[in-house]
């Protein structure tokens, strides 16, 4: 009976401090902070031209160079352009895969910049999703997302004011007509902003959208009105992707640079999107240097 008391104690004892060592565990593990990381997600529409890249590609170098030491990842926000290229053997992450791999990697602080050009359906689901992941135990702790070109009034007249110096030049008989996407969303109204904005500057230079208000049929009489003979045609978007070689330069009879003909008025196409022009690639990364700020860092 008494050996079997003592074993019974000694079972007892070993549960003991089994148990206090368990607790004295989790307590550390409670209490352990994990190091802070710092990374930036850029997240641009995306494009299936492959000459269209160079422009993304050199915003992101752009990013690191502005952030020298700091991961920059790359995700495209349209489910049609990375399902188009996954079918060429291009795998490109949605937001929120990005994201979840830098969570997985142990990042704590994430500047998202959308690379945008209005605050839209696109801009809107991407903060939501990153709003999403900084709610998530253990995830993201902190998650900032830099506003897109066109998204306060400020923006707009510094968006205009950076345009303006890399437009072809235009005499009179010519001008510009800079194509935007466009959309259903309240945002649109951004782009009549623009027109505003720039009409203070320059009344040769004209925006219009393949998807919204203003659209050619808008822009069309105002160039005839005016006695315009020359056109050229400047894609209003990150890239020079499909819209612009196809709705805004290609030769389909509904293209812009089409419709521009048969008008009388001679349509020159430039082929080069805002990523690639250093003034409008600042105003994205002065975007995301807020985001940044916004991190504490």
């Amino acid at each position: 009976m008494r050996s079997s008391a003592l074993r019974a104690l000694s079972r007892a004892i070993c549960l003991t401090i089994l148990s206090l060592a368990l607790a004295q565990t989790a307590l550390a593990g409670e209490g352990h902070k994990r190091p802070d990381k710092s990374g930036i997600l850029l997240v641009a529409f995306g494009t299936s031209v492959p000459e269209a890249v160079q422009a993304i590609d050199s915003l992101k170098a752009k990013t690191e160079a502005a952030f020298p030491g700091v991961p920059v990842r790359l995700a495209y926000s349209s489910k049609i352009i990375r399902d188009k290229i996954a079918g060429e053997g291009i795998v490109k992450r949605s937001p929120a895969q990005a994201l979840a791999d830098m969570a997985a990697e142990g990042f704590t602080h994430v500047a998202v910049q959308s690379l945008h050009s209005i605050p839209g359906r696109e801009y809107t689901d991407i903060k939501a999703t990153a709003e999403a992941f900084q709610a998530m135990p253990k995830g993201i702790s902190h998650v900032s997302v830099g506003r897109p070109l066109l998204f306060a009034p400020e923006d707009i007249e510094k968006t205009a004011q950076a345009l303006l110096p890399g437009l072809p030049a235009h005499k009179k008989g010519e001008a510009v007509v800079l194509m935007g996407h466009g959309t259903e969303h309240p945002a649109n109204a951004a782009y009549s902003a623009l027109q505003l904005a720039l009409w203070k500057h320059d009344q040769n230079v004209f925006v219009g959208t393949v998807e919204g208000i203003p659209s050619l049929d808008d822009v069309l009489p105002a160039l005839k009105r005016k006695g315009v003979r020359t056109a050229y045609l400047v894609p209003l978007m990150s890239v020079a992707g499909d819209h612009a070689h196809n709705d805004m330069a290609g030769e389909e009879k509904d293209s812009w640079a089409s419709r521009l003909t048969a008008a009388g008025i001679t349509p020159k196409p430039v082929l080069v999107g805002m990523g690639s022009r250093p003034e409008m690639a600042a105003l994205w990364l002065d975007h995301l240097k807020d985001a940044w700020k916004e991190l504490g860092r």
